[in-house]
Parts: structure tokens; C-alpha cells; sequence
């Protein structure tokens, strides 16, 4: 669904299929922002985040349907930069994204 809606914005989006692939993508793709789930196949999304930390500074958000507190204080331990709940809207996700690609131009990536 976020793909559609970042690429009807003018967003280029690649997308991983689990979270190895994600800490592999991040590393040699080098996005200008990576959207990052909890719930990946394999290594978790804290997990990738702390591994993508290791070498990239891109930012990371999470975007989540987990609201309980816990789960955005892993992420900000993780590493993330802004964390946001499910449902979100196409407003607020471009909002988000702006703010952290402020420097970038419109065609910047996502993963």
C-alpha cells in the first residue's frame, strides 16, 4: 500500500523482503530513508535497525501497528529516528519522509 501511494508522490521505492535483505539493501543501496517494520521475516525490525546503525546513517522510521510504549521504546534503542502507528495517512507519511529528506529532492529513495 505505501508503495502505490509514495510512488503516485513521485517517491523511487525498493522494497525488501525480510529483515536480512533489508540490513543488505540499506548497506548497498544506501536510501535517503528506509521505512522499517517490526514484524520482518527472519531478523526483526529492531534487529535490522541496530545492524543498518553499524555502518549507515540514513533515517530509519518505523511504521507500526504496535502503539504500546514498549515496542517505540525498543525502536528508539534500535536506532530509529521517528516512529508512527498504523492507520497512517498518505499526508502524515509524506510529512514524515519530508522532514527527515528535507536536503533531498523529491525523487529521493525509500526503502
Amino acid at each position: 500500500m505505501f508503495r502505490t501511494m509514495l510512488q503516485l508522490s513521485g517517491y523511487r521505492v525498493i522494497e525488501a523482503p525480510d529483515g536480512e535483505k533489508t540490513v543488505q539493501m540499506a548497506e548497498s543501496a544506501r536510501p535517503d530513508l528506509i521505512l522499517m517494520d517490526v514484524n520482518l521475516p527472519g531478523v526483526d525490525g529492531f534487529a535490522a535497525t541496530r545492524r543498518i546503525r553499524e555502518s549507515c546513517r540514513m533515517p530509519i522510521v518505523f511504521v507500526s501497528g504496535h502503539g504500546e510504549a514498549r515496542f517505540l521504546a525498543q525502536a528508539r534503542q534500535a536506532g530509529c529516528d521517528e516512529y508512527l502507528v498504523k492507520p497512517i495517512d498518505l499526508d502524515q507519511l509524506e510529512g514524515v519522509i519530508k522532514k527527515h529528506t528535507a536536503q533531498k529532492p523529491r525523487s529521493a529513495n525509500a526503502l
